[in-house]
């Protein structure tokens, strides 16, 4: 146990340092200052690796929107356009828990690169492809490497800052998310008018040599602590994840559109679904090291945050995933106004999310601002239901900015939740379970908005246009610019339809945005911890073994060194217990800092 130091030896660490075992705090005096640049310096470095990785995984996402009608028009498969955007997702989150987990105990640096790797063969196999089929499969690997991407990326940046200051940091990454989001649709336009759509996948390659670039030289993490016994991974439990998510995936991709929903297969799909899920659960009690430890869902912020993070993904990926299409075809814009149309959404995300997270890090209150953002989510998706063929493009585009505003305010936030709330041994483990239930929410909201949105296309095209008059050839091979080249009659007909099929949605979404609100209501705000202990450090806090206390430059140099501090009457020992067992360094006396 450490104690009070005795007068004339080295001092504790104030509260909001960053100190890892075994490390000496740095000194108050000159001394210190150039190893305190020398973290700085550090800290600023791995800040710039991580951001070009989470640029390469977000720029994925949004690049190929513009490009998409073109893609799906010119390999005539219209009807698998939803297995585009699904296929990238499902891959990503079959394998969030598994980076998350596995990183935790061999280290972020490994699965990063090997993550980077896969996302760049998938670029090439997409980049090469000829038909639907092998489009599918490149962005089924393009999703193995992603899952990590982003995982990694949130889990390293909470291996070296403490919470408190972690608010700014996941703040600039969610504006690194909006950022992308605006140019991927612009660069995804000016390819596809330009040199042409495979620019999109080629375009990742020089993208993914830099990132791997990045995190070989600037990547300097604190290394994992080694166990003596061999780690048994839990790859039963792996196999079960993947069944139960691909089926439920499957159900919500074919349900209604290529299968009834009452027909065998979708019954049989979702039947799976939930004895996978059922032995999924089973083994995980069982299993030394789980891929989604069951104890997780204990801590009451963890299962809050899940379920907002769930319905958020849901409303988050259905609203936005086709919105590049619709304005294409609805308004007539080009791939790349189509890009430009977005900015309002990703601008009004990118400037709610740097300002939340820098009065996080100033106040360390984090509960309000995801309850306010995800009703004005909801208010957004509201607005967005009134579109009608006629609307005018500002409107639409004001309708985006407060969707944006509404995601700004609560996408990056919960991920601070999440993470403030176990001991650092976990965080990637708790990270990557948090966000695999949200892309399991994009993945059902892509999913069934794609598959409702085509079904209803479809039937609409067919009684516009019975004989497939008009239709140059079938709706399959419908593209933005055949569709600007019909007759205005034709043109009206077909714009109706996509209006038609696809707002009507969005309204259906709100309820999403107000039950991540009410859960979000049950969160119990824990004191954010104001330093890094790592993985020995924290276990010796879980277990009471170790307590760092600040030390009183006024104290009586004559007391008894062995004494114990007077206790704070005021103190709550339910939030003490909370920040120790996060690894925090709590001060003996004195209340911890919200």
């Amino acid at each position: 146990m450490t104690t009070t130091p005795r007068a004339g030896s080295t001092p504790a660490p104030t509260r909001g340092a960053t100190t890892t075992r075994g490390t000496a705090p740095a000194q108050p005096s000159s001394p210190g200052a150039p190893a305190a640049s020398q973290k700085d310096r550090g800290i600023v470095l791995l800040f710039l690796g991580l951001m070009v990785t989470m640029l390469l995984a977000s720029l994925n996402q949004t690049v190929l929107s513009s490009a998409l009608p073109t893609i799906v028009g010119e390999l005539d498969g219209v009807e698998h356009m939803s297995w585009v955007i699904t296929a990238f997702i499902l891959a990503s989150t079959i394998t969030m828990p598994i980076y998350g987990k596995v990183s935790d105990v061999l280290g972020r640096k490994p699965l990063l690169l090997t993550a980077i790797l896969l996302f760049m063969a998938g670029s090439v196999i997409g980049a090469l492809a000829g038909d639907m089929n092998l489009l599918i499969v490149g962005r089924t690997v393009q999703g193995l490497g992603g899952g990590g991407l982003m995982i990694l990326s949130q889990a390293a940046i909470a291996d070296v800052i403490p919470a408190r200051e972690r608010g700014k940091y996941m703040g600039i990454m969610g504006a690194v998310f909006a950022v992308s989001s605006v140019a991927g649709p612009l660069l995804g336009g000016w390819f596809t008018e330009g040199p042409g759509w495979r620019w999109v996948f080629w375009i990742n390659i020089p993208l993914g040599v830099v990132a791997a670039l990045a995190a070989i030289f600037l990547l300097h993490l604190p290394k994992k602590a080694r166990s003596a016994e061999r780690v048994r991974h839990d790859y039963l439990g792996m196999a079960l994840m993947a069944v139960a998510t691909t089926a439920l995936v499957l159900v919500g991709t074919w349900g209604g559109s290529q299968y009834e929903w009452g027909s065998a297969t979708i019954l049989g799909l979702i039947a799976l679904a939930v004895v996978a899920a059922v032995a999924f659960v089973l083994v995980e009690k069982r299993a030394d090291e789980p891929i989604i430890p069951l104890h997780l869902f204990a801590d009451r912020n963890f299962t809050v945050t899940t379920i907002a993070a769930l319905a958020t993904g849901i409303a988050m990926f259905g609203a936005i995933g086709y919105m590049p299409t619709y304005l294409q075809m609805a308004t007539g814009a080009s791939a790349t106004a189509a890009g430009l149309l977005m900015i309002p959404m990703m601008g009004s995300l990118l400037v709610t999310s740097v300002i939340t997270g820098q009065m996080v890090s100033r106040t360390g209150k984090y509960k309000v601002t995801p309850i306010v953002g995800s009703l004005v989510l909801g208010v957004g998706l509201a607005l967005l239901s009134t579109v009608e063929a006629d609307t005018a493009t500002p409107m639409i585009c004001v309708f985006l900015a407060v969707i944006g505003i509404g995601l700004g305010g609560s996408m990056q936030i919960l991920t601070l939740i999440v993470q403030n709330s176990f001991p650092l041994r976990e965080v990637g483990t708790a990270t990557a379970a948090n966000n695999y239930f949200r892309q399991v929410g994009a993945t059902l909201g892509s999913a069934v908005v794609g598959s409702v949105f085509i079904a209803r296309l479809t039937n609409l095209l067919a009684e516009k246009f019975p004989q497939g008059t008009g239709s140059a050839g079938g709706t399959g091979s419908l593209t933005p610019d055949l569709v600007q080249s019909l007759p205005d009659g034709v043109r009206a007909l077909v714009i109706e339809s996509y209006n038609e099929a696809l707002v009507p949605l969005f309204l259906y979404m709100v309820p999403l945005a107000i039950i991540a609100a009410i859960a979000l209501c049950f969160v119990h705000e824990k004191p954010l911890a104001t330093s890094v202990e790592h993985e020995i450090a924290a276990e010796a806090l879980a277990e009471g073994q170790l307590l760092v206390t600040d030390a009183d430059p006024d104290a009586d140099p004559d007391a008894d060194p062995d004494a114990a501090p007077d206790a704070d009457p005021d103190a709550d020992p339910d939030e003490a217990s909370d920040a120790v067992g996060r690894g925090e360094s709590v001060s003996a006396g004195a209340r911890p800092e919200r």
